[in-house]
Order: structure tokens, then C-alpha cells, then sequence
């Protein structure tokens, strides 16, 4: 992401950093970096069974993370999300509960809540609703147990710590498996499919909001 070619057709990287997805269609192997952040904030909040989860932010990393927290036994997922849609589809991939309103959450309720939206007045309110009596490690003073891993990475202050510092996760190579093994279908997850010569569109059907948009491919073979 920080070398030259990544809007075109073809792009030069070093070879430590690509490896060979044989056989995988490349819209999965396209979610392999996403669903990799996903695994590692997964290992990291190590969810215990029938958890009561909240869910902050229904993007493509969200909706992932709602799939791997099911699948790791998660007994309630309520999934918050400022855009109706995507709080809709949310709900129609597992979620327990969606809703549109953080005022609408329940504060002091939940056993773990995940940040997936990226915005820093959200990451900021985790702690309301995670219920009390829980600790977390990287909250060293906190008592209760809130986790933002897997989410967006949010623009800090000047001054502060690189975000990209914490994002360095080791499941990247293990990312093909769970497409391999049909555990997180992600169909569902793209609204569009766009040639490259429409790239500028697609960026600002994004910035616009003019319609739903969820995880938006880009072909650049037409």
C-alpha cells in the first residue's frame, strides 16, 4: 500500500511479500489480508463460550469479525452500526441484535465489545457497555474488558503512536484456510464489482454514501 501501481493494472512488490494462493478465486484471496486483521484480533480477545459480544461497525471487517465470533461460540452478538443497511445485513449473517444508535446500547452488559468501526469518539466508548468485574492486560488500569483489535485503524493526534505499529499480524499465511474450509463465505459481502477504468466512480460512490456499499471490488482485467 505505500508503493507506486497499487490503482493499476499490474504492480511490482518484492518477492518476501507475495505467496502463491493456487487454486483460490482471487475475490477470496483479495479478503485474505482483511480476514488475517480478523484472526489475529480473534486470538488476541480469546472469547470465551457463550460470551454476550457488541459489535461496533457492520464494514467488511465487522462482518467478519461477526462470522468468527460465531463460530468461536459467541451465545449473543448485538452488532451496532451507524448506516441501516449495513446494521441490516448484519443481522441477516448471524447478528442477534442490530441497531443504528449507540445511545440504544446497553451499558455495563456485555462480556467482551470489539471495535471494528476505526473512529476514535467509538473506540472512546467501549467501556460503557462492557460489563464490570473484567480485566484486561492492555487496559492496565481499567476493570472491565474491552478490545479493539481486528477493527479499522483510526487517524491519531499528531504526536501520538503509529496505529500501523499494532497491525502487524502473524495469520496472514493462514488466511487462505478458512476460505478452504467454506467457514466465512463472503459473497454477501461485496455490493460491487467494478472494471479499473471506473475506479474514480467507485471512490466517489463511497464518499458520497449514494448507495449502499459494502466491500467494493475493483477488476482490473475488465
Amino acid at each position: 500500500m505505500t508503493r507506486p501501481g497499487g490503482m493499476e493494472q499490474y504492480v511490482c512488490a518484492p518477492e518476501k511479500a507475495v505467496f502463491d494462493i493456487g487454486d483460490l478465486p482471487f475475490e477470496q484471496g483479495a479478503f485474505m489480508e482483511p480476514l488475517s486483521c480478523v484472526l489475529h484480533g480473534l486470538e488476541r480477545l480469546d472469547l470465551a463460550v457463550a460470551s454476550r459480544v457488541l459489535l461496533l461497525g457492520a464494514g467488511p471487517i465487522g462482518l467478519l469479525l461477526l462470522q468468527g465470533m460465531r463460530l468461536r461460540g459467541a451465545a449473543e452478538l448485538v452488532v451496532a452500526d451507524k448506516n441501516p443497511d449495513r446494521a441490516a445485513l448484519a443481522q441477516s449473517l448471524g447478528a442477534d441484535q442490530s441497531l443504528t444508535n449507540l445511545d440504544e446500547i446497553e451499558r455495563d452488559a456485555y462480556d467482551a465489545v470489539v471495535d471494528a468501526t476505526g473512529a476514535v469518539t467509538v473506540m472512546g466508548r467501549t467501556l460503557d457497555f462492557a460489563r464490570p468485574g473484567w480485566q484486561d492486560p492492555a487496559l492496565r488500569s481499567a476493570t472491565r474488558r474491552a478490545k479493539d483489535d481486528g477493527g479499522g485503524i483510526p487517524h491519531f493526534p499528531q504526536g501520538a503512536d503509529d496505529p500501523f505499529l499494532l497491525h502487524l499480524p502473524a495469520e496472514f499465511l493462514s488466511g487462505a484456510r478458512p476460505f478452504e474450509e467454506q467457514k466465512y463465505p463472503v459473497d454477501s459481502l461485496i455490493s460491487h464489482r467494478l472494471p479499473l477504468e471506473e475506479l474514480q466512480r467507485g471512490i466517489e460512490m463511497i464518499e458520497r454514501g449514494s448507495e449502499p456499499v459494502y466491500k467494493m471490488m475493483m477488476l482490473p482485467n475488465g
